[in-house]
């Protein structure tokens, strides 16, 4: 039991160091690698190359092709030079498994030891994470040192031969095992690894661990394919094409296992450096045959996968919250972002759709207005649920400070559609279906305060983009502005009911409600301004406390702390 424990924890150590080291590298260069895969695919050799070397410095052929997947879905890459680089993913994966096959352990308590001094001094910068990726590394090959000796008592176990003799009894059952440990442990590098330990030990023949390699092949396609579930058609056709090359591949090379266990065998007594040599020789050869059939694979995997209506409709489905970008904050954050200036442009729709609902009775618009609130709340909760995945102890505190305005204006934004769509309700319900209007001053006061207030959602938005401090002065001011405003025309409004205009009267409730609404909006969009001026230190110490203001005081209690800095 103690042997079989030892076992699993090598295994479960040299998985973690897997995957510190593929996390790390993509937080630090996540940025950089992504752009040579998204720039090298002019030419063929390039993306082939891209491939290797962003696959042998993550090591990790899955995270590889979440990156391109992602790529794919967004319109960034083409399908052909997806499935280039997904080749190359797969060499890259084998070379690096090369590199860890040789006896490196003595150099893994020096990679510890430095990493960890290096990691506790500089924790929160690059030379840090770098620093974590060398510890990644030394418990890689610790853990192939502790799986070796934790083996060797194995040998002597009847019973551990017996159950894998009796687990590995035809080389598609071979094949099946070594794809499930692949899965497992989220590794076809890890599975290969065991795979030749294993052999060495002598636990499993050469042909057994050599079907174990094509299983893990195999297994890593798989989560590929599972991976790129939640990707739209386009991003999954790149898992697909992949998987189909590896496939193509187990279902040629299977069947001569036998012989090709005996051509191994001849590079010499080293079961081990001979199941590695085996992985890279398998998967170079593969991939360089099937180079010049990525088109007609591009081509099958479009007929696998025809183009949806849906996918091309659905407005409500967020573009860019690309999951492979999570473990490199800065990306992360970029893409919250650009999906949150989407959402904005969805409140400038309602707004825009709103006008014809208060002056002309538009019913059209009004469903419209809804249908685009539906969709305002969906990329909401995507956005909040994407920026939950992104760790907040991996930020900096600029990366901290755009987490949290990312964050406020998303909430304001939601909360800005649904005033407009209380607003719609209101208007149905107390204008329309009562057949009232509003008076031609009052109507010229909502007209007034609508165009201001889009001129300002757009003005936030460009504040949130760019950070420009002229901007965020000119929508602070605007904002205090707007609640002047605000102010003059519900006396207007009371100097109009004074002089017993009847549309004034019957209007009133309707009115003062509709201009209220509009401030309330007003202060969501400005509240983009906040975090510029702070930053500069040019907010005022009056801005920031509630005071005796009453409209600030109804601000706070309705909408929290989201309108106002902290």
């Amino acid at each position: 039991m103690t042997t079989l424990l030892n076992l699993l924890s090598a295994l479960a150590l040299l998985v973690w160091g897997t995957h510190i080291v593929r996390t790390d590298v993509l937080r630090v260069y996540g940025a950089q690698l992504r752009r040579i895969l998204s720039t090298s695919i002019k030419r063929r050799s390039l993306a082939f190359l891209a491939g290797v070397g962003v696959t042998s410095l993550v090591q990790s052929s899955n995270a590889t092709a979440v990156i391109v997947c992602s790529f794919v879905a967004q319109g960034l890459v083409g399908l052909t030079p997806a499935l280039t680089i997904m080749l190359g993913a797969d060499v890259g994966t084998a070379l690096m498994t090369g590199v860890l096959s040789f006896d490196l352990s003595w150099i893994s308590p020096l990679l510890i030891f430095g990493g960890v001094v290096v990691y506790l001094s500089r924790r929160h910068t690059s030379t840090g994470r770098l620093a974590r990726a060398v510890i990644g590394l030394g418990l890689i090959l610790l853990a192939l040192e502790m799986i070796t000796a934790a083996t060797r008592p194995m040998i002597q176990g009847a019973g551990i031969k017996v159950l894998f003799s009796t687990l590995t009894g035809d080389i598609i059952l071979d094949a099946l095992i070594g794809a499930v440990f692949a899965m497992l442990t989220y590794s076809s590098l890890a599975a290969v690894l065991l795979a030749a330990t294993l052999a060495t030990s002598g636990i499993i023949s050469l042909k057994v661990a050599l079907c174990l390699v094509i299983g893990a092949n195999l297994g890593s396609g798989i989560l590929a394919l599972l991976t790129a579930a939640s990707q739209n058609v386009a991003g999954r056709r790149v898992a697909l094409g992949s998987m189909l090359f590896r496939l193509s591949g187990a279902i040629v090379v299977l069947p001569f296992i036998h012989y090709i266990e005996l051509w191994i065998a001849l590079l010499g007594k080293d079961l081990r450096l001979s199941v590695v040599a085996f992985h890279v020789l398998y998967n170079t050869v593969r991939c360089g045959l099937l180079l010049p059939l990525v088109e007609p694979m591009s081509r099958l995997c479009v007929r696998l996968l025809p183009e949806s209506q849906k996918d091309e409709e659905d407005a409500a489905v967020a573009r860019h919250l690309d999951l492979a970008a999570i473990d490199t904050p800065s990306l992360a954050l970029a893409n919250a972002s650009r999906e949150v200036l989407r959402i904005g442009d969805l409140i400038e729709k309602m707004l825009l759709s709103l006008l014809p609902v208060i002056r002309d009775n538009n019913q059209q618009r009004a469903q419209q207005i809804r249908k685009l609130d539906d969709d305002v709340d969906k990329l909401y909760t995507a956005v909040k649920m994407y920026l939950a995945r992104v760790s907040r102890e991996e930020l900096n505190e600029k990366e901290v400070r755009r987490w949290t305005n990312i964050v406020t204006l998303t909430i304001n934004l939601e909360q800005a559609g649904d005033i407009i769509e209380r607003i719609v309700k209101g208007i149905e319900s107390k204008k329309i279906a009562l057949q009232r209007s509003f008076s031609a001053a009052g109507m010229n006061e909502v007209c007034e305060m609508h165009a201001r207030l889009v001129a300002s959602l757009q003005l936030g938005l460009s504040v949130f983009l760019d950070g420009d401090l002229k901007s965020a002065q000119k929508l602070l001011a605007e904002k205090e502005a707007f609640r002047d405003l605000e102010r003059a025309y519900s006396k207007t409004h009371l100097t109009r009911l004074a002089g017993e205009t009847q549309q004034s009267i019957e209007t009133s409730s309707l009115h003062l409600d509709l201009i209220s609404d509009m401030r309330r909006m007003h202060s969501l969009f400005c509240s983009t301004a906040y975090p510029v001026l702070d930053e500069a230190g040019m907010l005022r110490r009056s801005r920031m406390d509630i005071g005796d203001d009453p409209v600030v005081v109804q601000e706070r209690q309705e909408f929290g702390d989201y309108s106002h800095p902290p």
